[in-house]
């Protein structure tokens, strides 16, 4: 590895462990300063840190990889987020902010279903929390095998020491500074991200002879490239269902704990359309510029004799190849901000989730302020451990890890979260049959031996699309055949009238 590139990732290591350090000393020492942050969290930090944990290596990795081998088919994917994005912004972030303070003050989505319903059992809340517990184990693993993937193949080091080295750092600043060190390592790693997925397919435009030419060499290569309804991997055309399942990752975004919780921790209802611009402009441009990689990388290396890599190291390879080492280390580290700004972001919601919902309900209820941020810490610690471990299957792509868990939130905690912010007369019987019947089809859909066309249920249909309206008819069904408590209706209205103050 070059020297260049080696000062640069060790200066952005070096700001990372700062900024943790930073956090730490600002950040208040109770658990919702651990936790949330305070609730102040302004505009651009909190969407920032909401699009950087969103899209983690897989923007860079994953998303280039889908563009490279199957064309421009695979931005129907960026569509649906584009919108589903769009929307959680406008239907999620206001009422959350507002519902969270409302109901005793909910740092945790699981302790935000248990007040919002008032479950006196508590099994809503560790339901809830069983299901951030096993589908953040996907999801949280899917960054660490992107961190080994860049070890491997930029700095021809093991696999298991890049998944080491990348779960390590991020563990170091999210003990040391919690919610706002996570927030604000965001916010950095989001503008690295961006300049980078502007910066890198605008140079490799450039080496192709321009925009004119870059398209020729793709048509050259296969014209299914450029149509926007065919596969070009396999040459056969979109049916509906597929076109709905690349669509339907939009609706994964209302139940996705370590986005959301954002929206609990900004400051204002009044700062949420500031936050909705900056996030908006921030993701478009850069999903353009993560789809644009893939198709040019693929240009480009065509180009190239006996040059064959992964299609989801094409970011990597360009950056290694087109750049000075001191710029490639630069964009090697936009990679390694999107893998750990999301691992950071899902180690904090299940330690959180493993500490209030388990911990203080459970094992110490009468725990100080001091001893559960102490063991949010040592639940960071376990839950990396865990990560690592399932890491070690190197086989998964990533692309497939994130789809699985995007899935297992959007369907368990999307109709949940958007009924129990719109619905006077929704229960606490719906919240759980919603809860279970989202998570238990997702989980059917992706392991039951049963085909379609000659396909799995998985590769037929995304399983977020029997998984969410399953899970609302679920919600809207049990509804209708049960009472809703009337302290529950009586909080629900209070939380409109403060909605509508705020606003």
């Amino acid at each position: 590895m070059a020297v260049g590139t080696m000062v640069s990732l060790g200066l952005y290591f070096l700001v990372m462990l700062g900024i943790g350090w930073y956090g730490y000393k600002e950040a208040d020492t109770s658990v919702e300063g651990y936790m949330l942050g305070g609730r102040k969290l302004g505009p651009a930090v909190t969407a920032l840190s909401a699009g950087a944990s969103d899209m983690s290596g897989w923007m860079l990795m994953g998303l280039p990889g889908a563009m490279y081998v199957a064309g421009i088919s695979a931005a129907w994917i960026a569509i649906g987020l584009t919108i589903g994005a769009f929307l959680n912004y406008i239907l999620v972030a206001p009422r959350l902010r507002v519902y969270t303070e409302i109901a005793n003050n909910a740092i945790t989505l699981p302790d935000y279903f248990e007040n919002r319903f008032a479950d006196n059992s508590r099994m809503l809340r560790v339901i809830a929390s069983v299901v951030i517990v096993i589908f953040f184990t996907l999801y949280t693993s899917s960054g660490v095998v992107a961190g080994g993937k860049l070890f491997e193949s930029s700095f021809n080091l093991s696999y298991e020491l890049g998944l080491y080295v990348t779960a390590g750092v991020v563990v170091a600043y999210t003990l040391i500074g919690g919610f706002m060190a996570v927030s604000m390592t965001d916010f950095v790693q989001g503008c690295i991200m961006f300049i980078s997925l502007i910066l890198v397919p605008v140079v490799v435009v450039m080496e192709l002879g321009g925009l004119s030419q870059a398209n020729q060499v793709i048509n050259n290569i296969d014209p299914a490239m450029f149509d926007l309804f065919t596969d070009a991997a396999s040459g056969t055309t979109l049916s509906f269902i597929g076109i709905l399942s690349l669509l339907a990752w939009g609706f994964g975004y209302f139940g996705q704990p370590h986005i959301i919780v954002r929206f609990m921790a900004i400051r204002s209802v009044k700062a949420v359309p500031v936050a909705r611009r900056i996030g908006m402009s921030w993701m478009i441009l850069s999903i353009t510029g993560a789809l644009m990689t893939g198709l040019y990388g693929l240009a480009y290396i065509t180009q190239q004799p006996d040059v064959t890599i992964d299609p989801e190291t094409i970011f990597i390879y360009l950056s290694q190849i087109l750049f000075h080492p001191l710029i490639g280390g630069f964009l090697l580290a936009a990679i390694l901000a999107a893998i750990m700004s999301t691992i950071s972001s899902q180690l904090l919601v299940t330690s959180s989730s493993l500490t209030s919902d388990f911990y203080q309900i459970f094992l110490r209820k009468d725990a100080s302020e001091g001893e559960l941020v102490i063991a949010g810490r040592v639940s960071v610690v376990l839950v990396a451990a865990v990560a690592i471990g399932l890491a070690y299957d190197r086989d998964s792509t990533i692309l497939s890890l994130v789809s699985n868990a995007w899935a297992g939130f959007g369907a368990a905690f999307g109709p949940l979260v958007l009924f129990s912010l719109f619905s006077r007369n929704m229960t606490r019987a719906a919240a759980f049959a919603g809860m279970i019947t989202g998570a238990a089809t997702v989980l059917l859909w992706i392991y039951l031996p049963v085909q379609i066309e000659g396909q799995s249920l998985s590769q037929w249909m995304y399983e977020i699309v029997p998984g969410f309206v399953l899970s609302s008819i679920a919600i809207v069904v049990v509804s209708k055949f049960t009472q809703p408590r009337e302290s529950v209706q009586a909080t629900f209205a209070r939380f409109e009238d403060a909605l509508h103050q705020q606003r």
